[in-house]
């Protein structure tokens, strides 16, 4: 069928199948279906392939405005046939009392000889609109065509289909949420995907509004740097298709169906409410038998048949008696203070500080529950009402920030922050500082400029400060963010100088200050306090709050436990408008799968999380990812793509002057070097962190290199220093923030023993930590640890125990190096347990399986690691080391080898479950 119809293929295929059978049983159809939904060019393309097939294709259409004298529509069907001559037949038959069977004889007579010659399709569109003398014609020619070698096709709106009695009928559904998307793409690629997504869900699948919205929008709107208005504008034609029949409707009727228009909800009672006086629920009788409403009868809700109805029926009243309606149903939602502050200011036509307020607060109750773009709208609107430009500034300012800190729109900040100026010139707001730092960290990666702005701003506040002024504390949680950004610790004394002047301080900010930016010199308090916030997370709609509380337990191994919300704030219903916090959680979800070696998962969260950040143009944020992904290449021997993340986290980092992603650098580089077995420079990379010897204030990442440290420091022949920092984990209650920096502290006072017998028992403690599992890469580091001691004390049998649970771990990681290191150790004892002789589907890592699989697809070595973030050449690798545990030679084999391996396992692929999270 025509390609250019998206989405319709099993129906051109059902027309298909008709016109095919004409030929042998002639017959009728009829194509139903809403204005716009492609009945048109549905017939046009059958029409086009019919003509191809050989067939004699005559067309003709109803018009709804045409005159309705004679037998136009007939006329047109036959005017191309040379052999027509109904016309002598019609002079013959004109006057008071026209003789129809005697036309339509002729008619039939003519097309049953024009089908000796070869098969005829009749196509009659819009069938509601023909001429009454032509339908009684043409539907006797339905009667007669079948047998005659002459089909027809028609098509009528739906609530039609009584014009005609023909042979089958067909109905012309929406397109589906995919077609829809396609159909938008290719017509508007320039579309933002927010606005993509509005006009889906108004157009309901309607070809012809998907077409047509985007066309009556401004370029601004179109790539989101406008708001949309809650009613979209109709174009002509789309007016011209849904709004005729509201225009003929009883004036009370149309009041009504306003009314019930603009409530929104359905809800007879409010419209009942909101009407009384005026009409009653009675007159809306003529809407439901013209078919644009339904009552549902259960919940006494009143639904349009189509959201562009509801439009055509707001557009075709005046804006007076909108404002009416408004006011009528501000009253009828008195109990509600969304509803009544929503229809006071679309009813106000002045500024009014009342209603200002009361959208000030919808807001706030809207960005809680992530209603993000709602927020930002309810605050611009209350800017619009606001009578004093300081107030109008500040509600600007506050729709910057809640949009940069919600929906993603970056780009909008200046144009929301200009317009604040412009209100009040010597006004500056903390609200504009707050917008002003996060646009400049978030977008540029600007920390200086980003800290010197919000710091004047907050300690310009007179003291004492109150934890109820939203705006002020807002611009805590970006400082807070900006010093950690920062990585340098006198930024921080700013943040601590505001703080000091909270009567009252605010619990969050000094959590997040406590255990994700001085983790180390956080008290039992803060960590009881962050179980206590964690454990009241389920059902939170926040999603601001939910990544803050991530962020705050990123640090002390509690992400686990956040999963569901995180989970939920990436990819819930809400995800596509609330952009920024999705991405936070993607890569604190990453964060996660990193420490509990759900290493595929992490690759595909992040990857996540990293289109967003391109698409939104986020490029700090999207740091944190690329250094995961990262680690994980550096852990499983892909040092060309992890160094070649550091080489770039160095550069951003220096003209940026943004420590954090220094440190990110330097932990790559360290996980890279003690991959290598370079441990020298591994020592020298995980100093840079944090000294041997020494946690230093806000050196947050200390704690995600400590293991790294000691490793390094006691290969390195600096025992010493290894006690030491071992000694500051100790004092510093390391032991006591969480099971994994309890269980790193104790194998590192293991691997720096000089006695056996206390080595021993160390990692017998250590590995017997509770939920020592969550943490398969350091814990099977610890068993290397362990094999590789007691090798050298000659407990072979010991050592080949540990080494083995080494080796298996860390090939279902995909850390090879690290596997090839415990296999050297075996070896060493004399002979692998367990590990040489697993089978070829066991022996493949998770990430060997993936590439395998990616391989057989027939993808090149470029593409597979385009997609799982790796060089070629490390693909390459890969695929030789696999290539022999499946007993192939070459990339065509693999389809085969891994389907024989299917078939003994789940079905999953994989010779271990893959992970997944329910959203």
């Amino acid at each position: 069928m025509d390609g250019s119809l998206i989405g319709r293929d099993r129906d051109a295929e059902r027309l298909g199948d008709f016109v095919a059978g004409i030929p042998q049983f002639g017959g009728s159809l009829l194509v139903v279906g809403d204005p716009g939904v492609g009945k048109t060019a549905l017939l046009t393309a059958v029409s086009h392939k019919a003509e191809e097939a050989g067939f004699r294709v005559l067309h003709t259409a109803g018009h709804q405005y045409r005159t309705q004298v004679g037998y136009i529509a007939l006329h047109q069907l036959l005017s191309s046939v040379p052999e027509y001559r109904l016309r002598e037949d019609l002079a013959a038959v004109t006057g008071p009392a026209l003789d129809h069977g005697a036309v339509a004889e002729a008619a039939v007579s003519l097309i049953t000889d024009l089908s000796r010659d070869c098969p005829i399709l009749l196509v009659l569109d819009d069938i509601q609109w023909l001429d009454p003398a032509s339908t009684i014609v043409l539907q006797t020619m339905a009667r007669r065509l079948p047998g005659t070698g002459a089909g027809m096709l028609c098509a009528a709106r739906t609530g039609a289909e009584s014009v005609f009695a023909v042979d089958g009928l067909h109905e012309l559904g929406p397109l589906s949420a995919a077609a829809s998307e396609r159909l938008l793409v290719r017509s508007f690629p320039a579309l933002a995907p927010r606005v993509r997504q509005r006009l889906m869900a108004d157009a309901e699948g309607n070809p012809l509004a998907l077409l047509e919205l985007p066309a009556a929008l401004t370029d601004s709107q179109r790539t989101a740097s406008q708001a949309l208005p809650r009613h979209l504008p109709l174009t002509r034609r789309l007016q011209a298709a849904f709004a005729s029949r509201v225009q003929g409707l009883p004036a009370a009727t149309r009041h009504l169906l306003l009314v019930a228009a603009l409530e929104s909800s359905g809800s007879m009672q409010v419209v009942r409410r909101a009407v009384a006086g005026r009409c009653s629920l009675k007159h809306l009788a003529p809407a439901e038998n013209a078919g644009l409403v339904v009552v549902d009868d259960a919940t006494g809700r009143l639904s349009f048949r189509h959201s562009l109805v509801r439009s055509a029926v707001v557009e075709l009243s005046t804006s007076e008696q909108r404002r009416n309606v408004h006011n009528a149903l501000a009253e009828a939602h008195g109990g509600s203070l969304e509803l009544r502050a929503w229809h006071l200011a679309l009813a106000c036509v002045e500024p009014d500080e009342r209603v200002a307020a009361l959208l000030e607060q919808v807001a706030g109750i809207r960005a809680a529950r992530g209603d993000g773009a709602d927020a930002v709208e309810a605050l611009v609107r209350a800017a619009d009402l606001s009578p004093r430009g300081t107030e109008q500034a500040r509600r600007l300012a506050m729709a910057a920030y809640v949009g940069v800190n919600l929906t993603g729109r970056l780009r909008e900040v200046p144009r929301l922050l200009d317009a604040a100026r412009h209100s009040a010139p010597e006004a500056g707001s903390v609200a504009a500082a707050a917008a002003t730092a996060v646009y400049l960290l978030n977008g540029y990666g600007d920390v200086d400029t980003a800290h010197r702005v919000l710091s004047a701003a907050v300690l310009s506040r007179p003291e004492p400060c109150e934890a109820s002024d939203t705006p002020l504390v807002e611009a805590l949680f970006v400082l807070l963010m900006v010093c950690f950004y920062g990585g340098r610790p006198e930024l921080w004394s700013s943040f601590d100088q505001a703080m000091a002047r909270f009567a009252s301080v605010p619990d969050l900010a000094a959590l997040m200050r406590a255990a994700f930016g001085d983790p180390v010199r956080a008290r039992p308090a803060d960590w009881a306090q962050l179980d206590a916030v964690i454990g009241q997370l389920p059902g939170t709609a926040d999603p601001v709050r939910i990544v803050r509380i991530g962020v705050a337990a990123a640090y002390a191994d509690r992400l686990g436990g956040l999963e569901e919300p995180l989970w939920r704030t990436a990819y819930g219903d809400r995800a596509g408008e609330n952009v920024f916090p999705a991405i936070q959680a993607l890569f604190l979800l990453g964060n996660h799968f990193w420490f509990s070696g759900q290493w595929s998962q992490l690759r595909r969260v992040i990857a996540d999380g990293l289109d967003l950040c391109e698409l939104f143009h986020y490029p700090m944020p999207s740091w944190p990812g690329r250094f995961l992904v990262a680690c994980v290449s550096a852990a499983s021997g892909d040092y060309e793509g992890a160094d070649s993340v550091a080489d770039q986290l160095e550069q951003w980092a220096g003209p940026h002057r943004a420590g954090a992603a220094r440190q990110y650098a330097a932990h790559i580089r360290t996980l890279g070097s003690l991959a290598r077995g370079d441990f020298e420079a591994a020592y020298d990379h995980a100093s840079s962190i944090a000294p041997a010897g020494s946690l230093p204030s806000f050196a947050s990442h200390a704690l995600w290199v400590f293991l790294d440290l000691i490793e390094a420091a006691v290969r390195t022949g600096r025992r010493g220093h290894a006690l030491a920092h071992i000694e500051v984990g100790r004092k510093s209650g390391l032991a006591e923030v969480s099971p994994r920096l309890r269980m790193v502290l104790l194998a590192g006072a293991a691997l720096a023993a000089d006695d056996d017998d206390v080595c021993f028992a160390g990692f017998d403690e250590a590995l017997a930590v509770e939920g020592a599992d969550r943490w398969p890469f350091e814990q099977a580091r610890i068993h290397l640890y362990f094999g590789e001691r007691l090798r050298r004390g000659k407990s072979s049998a010991r050592a080949r125990h540990h080494l083995n649970v080494a080796a298996q771990t860390f090939g279902r990681l995909g850390a090879a190096p690290w596997a090839d290191r415990a296999l050297q150790e075996l070896r060493a004892c004399g002979r692998p347990i367990g590990v040489e002789a697993q089978h070829a589907d066991s022996a493949l890592t998770p990430q060997q399986w993936e590439i395998a699989r990616l391989a057989a697809s027939g993808l090149t070595n470029k593409q597979i690691g385009e997609k799982l973030f790796l060089s070629p050449r490390t693909v390459s690798t890969h695929l030789y080391q696999l290539f022999p545990k499946l007993g192939v030679t070459s990339r065509a084999a693999l389809r085969d080898a891994l389907e024989r391996l299917n078939t003994s396992h789940d079905g999953s692929g994989y010779p271990h479950r893959p992970i997944s999270v329910e959203a």
